[in-house]
């Protein structure tokens, strides 16, 4: 049992964190007070400042970066686009077939560009052979595939190419070197457990070429000193990038993203993984490397029906194991699965 688990209330049977994550009591605690406040009048949006450079070090902590190199964010699809737009006209970038779609699609529908498609097994192999950009998913979220990021980094470097890495599915579990890389960028609602409309990105210092494409007065190192005028000096740390904050949601941001840095991801993965490959045992899978685990022939609505809630994804039910989880869960969602798989 990992100590932060007492810190969410317990929902029996949920597995569908792949979907969206469930707050910690603090995190709600948080949303909670921020929606009063916001009622009230009280809502104060310099002091929570504060919250967001709280979010950039959880976030820095948890995916290897440096809290100067997080970027603000409400979507993956926003910094993707981003990304997108600064490649030069007829820049070639490399793609995983199957991928989610808001990793490819930025770039697929931006007519300047050339997307390559290549099977997720042969990512590290089409990088090595030369590209202008690679952008890939550190972990697939129809069915929790993981890409060999050490490999990936070694032959984008060798090959001279750009990185961008959707960790959505990593973050808060998987262990990540986000250096290694131009550009991490994790949608928090998910399993990082924030309220829906944060996303961040860590930039590292030598991706320059990445373009504020939505500055904002945030961008700014002095935003409040900054909201009029053309003249507005963008910051050269990655918060040139950032878009203003949502106040409502940035102190429950916070909260989430430290709680999962006080407990490390080694440990987060540890459990949640070693959960998932006691479910996959006991329904005659073989073991994986990631929490998510995609069953053919089952419908998540027979499982929803015995108490355990899961995500209907390319034709199988795909489950999620993670913090809040344990060996009940295992023991539901099999027993669950057993009975839909003779029925």
């Amino acid at each position: 049992m990992l100590a932060i688990a007492s810190s969410f209330r317990r929902v029996p049977g949920y597995l569908d964190t792949p979907s969206y994550g469930l707050p910690a009591r603090a995190t709600a605690t948080a949303l909670r007070r921020a929606a009063r406040a916001w009622e009230q009048g009280t809502l104060d949006p310099v002091a929570l400042d504060a919250s967001v450079e709280r979010m950039r070090a959880a976030f820095a902590a948890l995916v290897g970066a440096h809290a100067d190199d997080i970027a603000l964010a409400a979507s993956t699809s926003q910094v993707v686009g981003m990304v997108a737009a600064s490649l030069p006209d007829g820049a070639r970038v490399v793609v995983a077939a199957g991928d989610f779609a808001s990793v490819p699609l930025p770039f697929v529908h931006d007519p300047r560009l050339t997307v390559d498609v290549v099977p997720l097994d042969r990512i590290v192999a089409e990088t090595a052979r030369g590209a202008d950009l690679v952008a890939v998913s550190a972990v697939q979220s129809a069915d929790g595939a993981v890409v060999d990021l050490a490999a990936l980094a070694m032959a984008a470097r060798v090959a001279g190419a750009r990185t961008l890495i959707d960790v959505s599915h990593a973050a808060g579990w998987m262990p990540v070197a986000a250096r290694d890389f131009d550009v991490v960028v994790a949608s928090a609602y998910k399993w990082l457990g924030t309220p829906r409309g944060i996303a961040l990105a860590a930039v590292r210092p030598e991706a320059s070429w990445v373009r504020p494409v939505s500055a904002s007065w945030y961008g700014s190192d002095a935003p409040w000193e900054s909201l009029y005028g053309h003249d507005v000096a963008l910051s050269a740390r990655a918060r040139r990038l950032d878009i203003s904050p949502p106040w409502q949601l940035v102190e429950a941001g916070a909260a989430a993203l430290e709680l999962l840095a006080s407990q490390g991801v080694e440990a987060i993965g540890r459990h949640s993984v070693g959960l998932a490959n006691e479910f996959r045992a006991r329904v005659g899978l073989p073991a994986g490397a990631s929490p998510i685990v995609a069953v053919d022939g089952v419908d998540p609505a027979a499982l929803a029906r015995a108490g355990v809630k899961a995500a209907a994804r390319g034709g199988r039910a795909r489950l999620g194991f993670y913090v809040y989880n344990d060996e009940r869960d295992v023991e539901a969602a099999a027993s669950a699965i057993r009975v839909a798989q003779a029925a």
